[in-house]
């Protein structure tokens, strides 16, 4: 039976697997990867919350309002910063938020709620709670977390941007940047910082508040490149934090070159656009001089 209700939704993403079954081992990774996993399942039962489910290296799981889920958040990364394998490891957690509208059937969620919140967790880095400013609002004492304003963002389904936040949640923030920025419910300032991309004589142009754009074979996607060894949803381009980023989500992972530089491969990773230079899907440059994305990034 599907059950209408709101709920906050969480997802914490482990950062750092990547490169620990590359250097450990998948039995070893493995088995770290689902310690953590265990012990954020340990936290969110304390906060009254419930695991719907693991998928891979993330978690996702409900509270029935944003408190439990914010403090929930703000324990799983204490929890993580504390242990001293993830440490030594190099692991952290990020982690995202947001209360809405879900849809429950069958012991799973979906719905907005989780949609948003998923996005949520793209934009926070490691060790990182971000959340959206709608579900800080809720909080009828919003005083005992510290917040500080990320500005806006593009969430697939949603016609304007919408007010996001970070959860800060270590005991010293004294080497942290306190980021005011008046949350606008009005009209939007012009966009400054654009990225221009060129491919195949085709040209694009993407600014602050375009929606995130997809690379990859399938047609669905923003730019299809149809080659066999570009995956089907191979890469991802968005702004995130004040400048553009390309994310590697493919099988063979992607080249990107700046300028005369050398060129650099990311698998499964995220690469800030610098100036100009190539993306390149599936193999270097080199190899698919064919496929090469241009790009140009200027304000």
């Amino acid at each position: 039976m599907i059950q209408g209700q709101p709920l906050t939704i969480l997802f914490a993403d482990v950062s750092g697997s990547t490169k620990l079954f590359e250097t450990r081992g998948n039995l070893e990774a493995r088995r770290i990867v689902a310690g953590m996993l265990a012990a954020l399942g340990e936290v969110v039962r304390q906060h009254g919350g419930q695991v719907i489910k693991n998928i891979g290296d993330e978690i996702l799981c409900t509270f029935p309002g944003p408190i439990q889920g914010l403090l929930a958040a703000v324990d799983m990364q204490k929890r993580i910063a504390a242990d001293e394998e993830c440490a030594r490891e190099f692991l952290a957690i990020r982690v995202g938020l947001h209360h809405g509208e879900t849809l429950l059937e069958d012991g799973d969620v979906y719905g907005d709620a989780v949609n948003t919140a998923a996005r949520m967790t793209q934009l926070a880095k490691r060790e990182q709670i971000i959340t959206t400013a709608s579900t800080v609002r809720l909080l009828t004492n919003a005083g005992m977390l510290r917040t500080r304003s990320m500005g806006q963002t593009r969430v697939a389904g949603k016609l304007m941007p919408i007010d996001i936040v970070d959860v800060l949640w270590q005991e010293d923030t004294s080497n942290v940047t306190m980021v005011q920025r008046a949350i606008s419910t009005g009209n939007f300032t012009a966009p400054r910082v654009r990225l221009q991309l060129r491919y195949r004589g085709r040209a694009i142009d993407l600014d602050e508040l375009a929606p995130p754009f997809t690379l990859g074979r399938d047609l669905s996607s923003s730019l299809v490149v149809d080659a066999e060894w570009v995956s089907r949803n191979h890469a991802l381009i968005e702004y995130k934090r004040g400048y553009f980023v390309v994310s590697d989500r493919s099988t063979n992972g992607s080249w990107v070159k700046f300028g005369d530089d050398d060129e650099l491969s990311f698998h499964r990773d995220e690469v800030r656009l610098l100036r100009s230079g190539t993306i390149s899907l599936g193999q270097t440059s080199a190899l698919n001089p064919d496929h090469l994305l241009y790009f140009q990034c200027s304000e």
